[in-house]
């Protein structure tokens, strides 16, 4: 029985017991899909990676990643929790610190991650969004259907000239504005009535966010209501972050060259997470996006099933 070494860390957070969970399967050359996806919902967490040797030589490992109801090509917070960990199961803890380089190969396309290992502090990566996001085209629902969706009032959605909208990066979403946060804190996904606004092939899951924010360093605060996923809520996302690039380019408009903002989650499930989200703006065209986030190590050990 082969035993395979696995690694949960918290990510977008420099702390434990906060962030969003991230289990790393460190072996796991010959596992089928279908026993991944069943070691996914084992873990029962958000995403579970599972890692590869890499295809090409001058890449450091080819990831799999999977929810508790299916795979996806591309997510973020996986993304940034096994560079993390790549890197620090390479460099160990290093005296002074180390800049690291990481490629990953993802079903999306390889990904590169700059790592930062400081003595000390929380590890932490940013990573090159491997697509940038793309309206989907479409006509939203109104307010009042959508409104209903979430347990608000019609008058609690959109602000300034922020309206509901659909981005893709990887993963599609469906973004919608809200008043403050007295009205996020409020909202409830109901997914039936968010499958029936929709129809159920286009009822992507919805980042609810708003302006008002917890920190005074946040630009904006967001909630990720799963539908199709199998999590419910998610304390992070970074794949809603990479889209969510489209909805401040689009509504925002930012002005020639790099803007970092931090985008807070996951505050109201008691797992605050802080997201950096990094745009280049050419020409008032977004040309390049980055997602960062620290990650910390929580609990490590070995699968003994018989997988």
């Amino acid at each position: 029985m082969k035993r395979r070494r696995y690694v949960v860390l918290d990510v977008f957070t420099d702390r434990a017991f906060a962030g969003n969970p991230l289990a790393v399967v460190l072996d796991a050359e010959g596992l089928t899909t279908a026993e991944m996806q069943t070691i996914a919902r084992e873990f029962n967490l958000s995403e579970t990676v599972f890692v590869f040797p890499a295809a090409r030589p001058t890449h450091s490992a080819a990831l799999r990643i999977f929810t508790p109801g299916r795979e996806l090509p591309f997510a973020g917070h996986p993304t940034v929790g096994t560079a993390v960990l790549l890197a620090e199961e390479r460099f160990g803890e290093p005296e002074d610190g180390i800049d690291a380089m990481v490629v990953m190969e993802e079903t999306v396309g390889a990904i590169r991650a700059a790592v930062r290992l400081t003595p000390g502090a929380a590890t932490y990566a940013e990573f090159d969004a491997p697509r940038l996001p793309a309206p989907i085209l479409g006509d939203m629902p109104g307010k009042g259907a959508i409104a209903d969706a979430l347990g608000l009032d019609a008058a609690d959605i959109g602000f300034e000239n922020h309206v509901p909208a659909r981005f893709d990066a990887g993963v599609p979403f469906a973004f919608v504005p809200v008043a403050d946060l007295d009205a996020i804190g409020r909202a409830r996904l109901d997914p039936r009535l968010w499958g029936a606004a929709f129809g159920e092939e286009e009822a992507f899951s919805v980042f609810v966010y708003c302006r008002e924010t917890v920190r005074h360093d946040a630009a904006f605060h967001a909630r990720m209501f799963d539908h199709g996923f199998g999590i419910g809520e998610d304390p992070a996302t970074g794949s809603a972050a990479a889209a969510f690039a489209g909805v401040v380019t689009r509504f925002d408009a930012p002005t020639e060259g790099l803007h970092r903002l931090t985008i807070e989650q996951g505050f109201e499930m008691g797992r605050p997470s802080l997201i950096d989200l990094t745009l280049e703006i050419e020409k008032t065209l977004l040309v390049a996006l980055r997602i960062g986030g620290s990650a910390v190590r929580i609990a490590e050990g070995e699968l003994a099933s018989p997988v």
